[in-house]
């Protein structure tokens, strides 16, 4: 018994060691940007606050910036990227059980003690851990977790935390953010740019943006599918990219890439997953109409798009489209879109009770958009007043 305790003691002190590097006992917290992203209004030893999107898009800096939002102690908030190189051959529970049991080791006053894992969808088995940890709130943990996959807390490993975790998704930085970083950008620089956080300061932001793209598709699509080889996720992610906001024949891009169709959607399905993109899918009231038509597909990111996938692309009002897609979803979490004989609806959003359709023009309204929403309230006489998103009110929208 008293070798075990030495062992454990040793691993606890080499995961504090590390931990040690990303945390800020003795350091100060570096300058960011603030995001504009609502969290709960206090942190709950029986509740978890799970961050969640895609890599690279600040989760991380908003992890650091909840110690100010909450008011707490460096000293007493342990950080870990979980994900560290030097963690790679040891990342189980018992991992995370050194990292608590050391840190509480060093603070045996201290009442409450905040955690924050980030990527720890890298550790095998953390959501039964993370039940455990919660289900002692006497012992004063609080946990803040991210991870860069919107399956993070789906199917059988959602219920193993059901009712134990709050989830607040984070992503790039949306025009208002990107404007405190860089005051002078206009609405065309934010288009071409997007809004990844540390490619905008560069002058060769697309060499990074690559970078992103490629990590994402390795580490988040295809090593979670098994799959062979990267090169076919990168060609059905290209086609889904470049017929950003028009309606995809699934059937098509098998075609085109050479796969099962059941295999491009699987493709599809993963990279939604990892946010890489968003399917939107048809308006109807009826699920099998839903169901029967074709998704239209949008980035996560314009600068992604365009720089990383697609750089011959300058379509402003179809960047536009882009950027609109993810202000909607940010404010009503799903979005559709509607097609009917007078023309398309770009966008859907309902809020309660409340339908709104939404037309996205550089330029302003033009007559199809008039005469698709005639077709639509035809459909449905009591929608919404449209919300019309131009060059000139995309940054009103951006900032409600």
């Amino acid at each position: 018994m008293e070798l075990s305790n030495t062992l454990d003691s040793m691993v606890a002190d080499d995961a504090l060691a590390i931990a040690s590097t990303w945390s800020f006992w003795d350091r100060p917290v570096p300058d960011a940007v603030t995001r504009r992203v609502e969290t709960p209004p206090e942190l709950r030893e029986s509740l978890a606050l799970v961050l969640q999107g895609v890599r690279r898009c600040g989760k991380s800096t908003l992890m650091r910036q909840l110690m100010a939002r909450y008011k707490l102690n460096p000293k007493h908030c342990l950080f870990v990227n979980l994900e560290d190189p030097r963690l790679s051959n040891a990342l189980t529970h018992e991992t995370l059980d050194a990292l608590v049991m050391g840190f509480r080791a060093r603070h045996p006053r201290v009442k409450r003690l905040v955690f924050f894992l980030d990527e720890i969808q890298a550790v095998t088995g953390w959501e039964r851990w993370l039940r455990s940890q919660l289900e002692r709130p006497e012992e004063g943990h609080v946990f803040v977790v991210s991870g860069s996959n919107a399956t993070l807390l789906s199917g059988e490993l959602g219920s193993v935390l059901t009712g134990r975790h709050l989830t607040v998704e984070v992503f790039p930085f949306d025009l208002s953010e990107v404007r405190l970083l860089k005051p002078k950008t206009t609405l065309g620089d934010y288009l071409r740019d997007g809004g990844f956080p540390e490619p905008l300061p560069l002058r060769d932001g697309d060499a990074l943006r690559r970078q992103y793209f490629d990590d994402i598709v390795e580490r988040d699509v295809r090593e979670r599918l098994a799959a062979r080889s990267s090169k076919p996720i990168r060609q059905v992610v290209q086609l889904a990219y470049e017929a950003a906001g028009s309606e995809l024949s699934l059937r098509r891009v098998a075609a085109t890439v050479g796969l099962a169709t059941d295999t491009a959607g699987a493709y599809l399905d993963a990279c939604e997953a990892a946010y890489l993109l968003f399917q939107v899918p048809y308006f109807a009231t009826s699920e099998r109409k839903r169901a029967g038509r074709n998704r239209k597909v949008y980035p996560i990111d314009t600068g992604m798009r365009r720089g990383a996938v697609t750089p011959g692309s300058a379509d402003r009002g179809k960047s536009l489209e882009c950027a609109t897609q993810l202000v909607l979803r940010k404010r009503f979490g799903e979005v559709s879109y509607w097609r009917g004989d007078g023309g398309e609806v770009d966008f859907v959003v309902q809020e309660g009770r409340r339908v709104i359709p939404v037309q996205v023009s550089w330029d302003g309204p033009q007559p199809r958009h008039e005469r698709a929403l005639t077709s639509f309230y035809e459909q449905f006489p009591h929608a919404d007043e449209a919300w019309w998103v131009t060059a000139e009110t995309f940054a009103e929208l951006d900032a409600r």
